[in-house]
């Protein structure tokens, strides 16, 4: 994940473009770069490491400018390297930074040598400053030029493009990678995140996919994807405060919840290319300490825990690996035998919980092959401690009950799961087809939440309960003790989960029309015999609410049968997940409690 910022003013916007980055840090990233156009030539100066490092060559070098553009780098095609860091630039005339990843970088970067030009650096987004330059060289404008270029590029991109020849206009273009436009006082701005700049502004215009616009001083213009002249909306938001405020939303749950299309896609994002997973996406070096792998042991708290427990199904089934999983507080107290070549793995939201911190510590301590940390804090102590690391760029959640920080990490440990599979050589079909759904994955998120409606309706009838049992049959057992814990935590209704099939085994005992009980019902090689431990429940009295495929036949006495989306069996998970955060919101606010900040509950555990 990276972050641009690019702005033309009437007023110098060298400050203006570093604060900006300074804003976009929390992203995580490797090296920073500035471009700024100076009568006939441009001021370059790019850096590996910490923005504030970019910082101290801009007050060395006191470059002015009233145009530029700016970028931080998180490493995907090649190392952190300065030669690797943005802007990228062509014959000294065309500097460009790019958000993304443009999958047939081989084949462009291959006509480009025929063509004469030569490459700098190991990135996919060099090639995108020599394309342009390219087609520049044949008199048309910049905006012809990236028009012409985007026609040969496949796969996702936020481009800002400055030429030497024109010191008044920065052109943009937009496609699958967020990119908006800044309306300042005297000036325009562009950004792949609006943090970077709401300190400028609180007008925004979010481009679409297929959008190249054109920006000045004083003016913008914005064209679809066949050039026609087009408005988009200008939206107001108070950026200052958009982290701590609600804004629609009656509480931070609510739209954090709201939120996950975009959380998942941010997750994804710069991290698939073609049919597969890229290369060290946790790190420079990551890609080959995984094809030494024989073991996973994870460890986590709560919510992440239950990631981890899904997660454990994916290693078995596309990385063909054994996995262990831990609660944080209790793995160092079991003296845990470590075998050779074992990855270490942690997750966590905010990246401090003690009880996981611990752990790693003491893992460290051990022959582990290396340590790998999941988490939403790209500055945290954990992701600090770890040898290597991947952030589900989720943004910032305050609600005490997680949500979206959960269906992060389950995608971030599904590209966990195809890493580890790509570097050991296993299932490239299977491969492809998760990387295909994965891509589909927030529009399904999205249809997803359009079940609120439905969950609104009974939500009363197990507001009125003081317990409910959460059932489900492989890796849905985990997701439905993540249900289960959501309607604790927020409505205070005890709730537990089981496996469907251990209903005999006890809990049956409990079934009356007093115990409202949740099921997840997927298509699955056991979902007939799922079906039948609900008739069991059926048969005593029980009320059943159930999350099921259409496909999946099954007749009620009492509750409700809701449909759920189509999704790639695998990814199933992480779509069962969203009724049951929906249906513990509406219990919860029909029983009044304080959903965001849930008693005796913290954000983030600091203490063992």
């Amino acid at each position: 994940m990276c972050g641009i910022i690019a702005a033309a003013s009437t007023r110098n916007v060298g400050k203006i473009l570093v604060q900006g980055l300074h804003k976009m840090e929390y992203r995580g990233y490797d090296s920073a770069g500035i471009a700024l156009h100076q009568e006939n030539q441009i001021a370059h100066l790019r850096t590996l490491g910490k923005v504030s490092l970019l910082e101290e060559k801009m007050i060395l070098e006191k470059p002015k400018s009233k145009l530029g553009i700016a970028h931080t780098r998180w490493a995907t095609h090649g190392e952190p390297s300065e030669e690797n860091a943005h802007p990228h630039k062509s014959n000294e005339r065309v500097y460009i930074v790019h958000n993304g990843i443009i999958e047939n970088y081989l084949s462009l970067k291959n006509f480009l040598a025929k063509e004469g030009y030569s490459f700098t650096s190991e990135t996919d987004s060099e090639l995108i400053a020599h394309l342009l330059d390219y087609f520049l060289t044949t008199n048309n404008s910049m905006l012809d030029a990236m028009y012409l270029m985007i026609e040969k590029l496949e796969g996702a991109y936020a481009i800002a493009a400055i030429d030497r020849n024109d010191k008044s206009n920065i052109v943009i273009a937009r496609n699958k990678s967020p990119l908006l436009i800044g309306l300042g006082e005297d000036e325009l701005l562009a950004a792949s995140d609006p943090l970077a700049i709401g300190q400028l502004t609180n007008q925004f215009i979010f481009l679409e996919d297929g959008d190249v616009a054109n920006i000045s001083a004083n003016s913008y213009q914005i064209y679809d994807s066949l050039k026609n002249q087009i408005k988009r909306e200008i939206s107001e938001i108070d950026i200052s405060s958009e982290a701590s405020s609600k804004g629609e939303y009656k509480h931070f749950m609510e739209k954090e919840i709201f939120e996950q299309p975009v959380a998942v896609l941010n997750t994804i994002d710069g991290r698939v290319g073609g049919d597969d997973v890229l290369e060290n996406i946790f790190g420079i070096g990551s890609s080959d300490v995984f094809s030494k792998v024989k073991r996973i042991q994870i460890v986590a708290c709560g919510t992440s825990l239950h990631a981890a427990r899904v997660a454990a199904n994916w290693f078995s089934a596309i990385s063909e690996l054994p996995t262990q999983t831990d609660y944080a507080s209790e793995y160092r107290y079991r003296n845990p035998h470590v075998d050779e070549d074992t990855l270490f793995v942690t997750i966590s939201q905010s990246g401090e919980t003690a009880d996981t911190l611990a752990a790693l510590k003491y893992a460290k301590e051990k022959d582990f092959l290396s340590t790998l940390t999941i988490c939403n804090v790209p500055t945290s102590t954990i992701a600090r401690e770890s040898e290597f690391s991947i952030f589900t760029n989720a943004g910032p959640e305050i609600g005490v009950a997680s949500t979206k920080a959960f269906t992060t990490q389950l995608v971030a440990l599904m590209l966990l799961a195809l890493s580890l599979a790509k570097s050991r050589s296993r299932n490239p079909k299977l491969r492809g087809r998760v990387i295909t759904a994965l891509r589909q994955l927030p529009d399904i998120v999205s249809e997803t939440l359009k079940l609120k409606d439905s969950i609104v309706k009974i939500a009363p009838e197990i507001a009125s309960k003081d317990n409910a049992l959460f059932l489900g049959r492989g890796i849905f057992y985990p997701i439905a003790k993540e249900g289960a814990l959501k309607l604790k935590e927020i409505s205070y209704i005890h709730a537990e989960a089981y496996p469907a099939g251990e209903l005999k085994h006890g809990p049956l005992a409990l079934i009356d029309e007093d115990m409202p009980v949740i099921a997840l019902c997927p298509e699955s090689e056991i979902a007939e015999k799922l079906v039948s431990n609900l008739e069991e429940v059926k048969a005593r009295g029980g009320t059943l609410y159930v999350f099921s495929d259409p496909s999946i036949s099954l007749e009620l006495k009492s509750g409700k049968l809701i449909n759920m989306p189509k999704c790639d069996f695998l990814l199933t998970p992480i779509i069962y997940t969203i009724p049951l955060q929906l249906l513990s919101y509406e219990v919860a606010m029909i029983r009044k409690t304080d959903i965001d900040q849930p008693r005796n509950l913290a954000k983030s555990v600091t203490v063992e």
